[in-house]
């Protein structure tokens, strides 16, 4: 029988020892097929971290026991991480953080080692955060109760809680634990999706086409380049959202630098003169430094924006037709502002009172591009709070 030292033994007699481990054949049948002594196998197996469990195939997403081999051999040869990424077809980062996380006391890599780790971190059921701590429980209902949406919350958690790393939960914890009835109970309501399951496809808000209008009009081509950059707060994006059968409207503002949100209340319709005087009289209410500039879609609402700019010095810009992208902050606001308002609504039943308090509920929302300030708060600087009915003084 051959003698090899544990240590240097060659790696293919490693590899096969552990896969017949893994099989659930005893260590000294293992060691004997292979062709190394009982005592080398238990050295193998002791410095592995032992392994008791058969694998299993999982998603190519992750880390196999070849792979961490690989890592493994290429440490040795002192390559770069990059290198050893490139040849295993993973991103360097996800070989830097399983390096340092499975990597043994005395810093060696060991791959059996490693891959031992990772499936014993992966073995399910785990118990869930949300069944026995119920007051996390409670502050997560609160926030959906207000309408928030578990990333907003997730990060909340973290930045209101830093030492409770148990409550620094995940998106799709939170998430998970909605649909399983673990927070609320998964209605309609729960999420501002309206989701009660998880979908593959996206949500997302379709067009018919806009028409064209018959006056003069001036693309979003044209538009300064300080307006796509958001440098410069007072340039709006607005669309309408439409109630059942075409017969009720509300009009939607956003502030493209802030994500500030107005609604505007429509009545008598949602003609071209109906929605003018509602936007004139609106926009008039605000600062001249909040109402530099508008763009919008080419819808025939707008097609007295000649008079919409001479009463109230906006500089009007239409996008262009079937591109939605080119207003996302007011795509992304009217997707949201369907769950107040969902299709089929009568939307001639909302007062500009209770528009009000919706936008105010949507604008104390922190935001991940304001680095989670709110818009309420980001607009201050350029609002006074006695000028501005719609801010909170909390």
């Amino acid at each position: 029988m051959p003698r090899y030292a544990w240590n240097t033994s060659p790696q293919e007699d490693k590899r096969r020892y552990f896969e017949l481990i893994r099989q659930g054949h005893s260590g000294a049948k293992a060691a004997a097929t292979v062709g190394v002594s009982l005592s080398c196998g238990s050295l193998w197996f002791i410095d592995a971290g032992s392994m008791s469990y058969v694998e299993s195939p999982i998603s190519s997403r992750y880390l196999s026991q070849d792979d961490r081999i690989e890592i493994a051999d290429g440490l040795a040869r002192q390559e770069s991480v990059k290198t050893i990424a490139e040849r295993i077809g993973k991103s360097f980062q996800s070989v830097y953080k399983e390096i340092a996380r499975n990597r043994k006391s005395d810093g060696r890599y060991q791959p059996w080692y490693a891959h031992n780790q990772a499936h014993q971190r992966r073995r399910r059921p785990k118990v869930r955060v949300f069944t026995h701590d119920d007051t996390l429980r409670q502050l997560v209902a609160a926030k959906l109760g207000k309408r928030w949406s578990p990333a907003q919350i997730s990060r909340w958690l973290r930045r209101r809680y830093p030492r409770r790393t148990a409550w620094h939960v995940c998106v799709e914890t939170i998430y998970e634990a909605v649909y399983r009835g673990l927070v609320l109970a998964a209605t309609g309501g729960s999420l501002r999706t309206g989701r009660t399951y998880r979908r593959r496809r996206g949500r997302g808000r379709s067009r018919d086409g806009s028409l064209k209008q018959s006056t003069n009009m001036t693309p979003i081509a044209q538009r300064p380049a300080h307006v796509e950059s958001r440098r410069q707060v007072g340039h709006i994006e607005g669309d309408l959202i439409i109630g059942a059968g075409q017969r009720s409207a509300i009009a939607t503002l956003v502030e493209r630098k802030t994500r500030l949100t107005i609604l505007v209340a429509i009545r008598g319709g949602h003609s071209a003169q109906v929605v003018g005087d509602a936007l004139i009289e609106r926009f008039t209410q605000m600062p001249v430094s909040l109402r530099r500039s508008l763009t919008w879609d080419q819808g025939n609402e707008m097609f007295h924006h000649e008079r919409i700019a001479a009463a109230t010095g906006l500089k009007i810009y239409f996008a262009d037709p079937h591109s939605p992208w080119q207003r996302g902050s007011n795509e992304n606001t009217n997707g949201l502002l369907r769950q107040y308002f969902p299709k089929g609504t009568d939307l001639s039943c909302w007062t500009q009172d209770q528009l009000d308090e919706v936008a105010t509920e949507l604008n104390d929302r922190p935001r991940l591009c304001l680095n989670d300030l709110t818009p309420n708060q980001a607009v201050r600087r350029w609002w006074p709070l006695h000028d501005y009915p719609m801010i909170r003084h909390d």
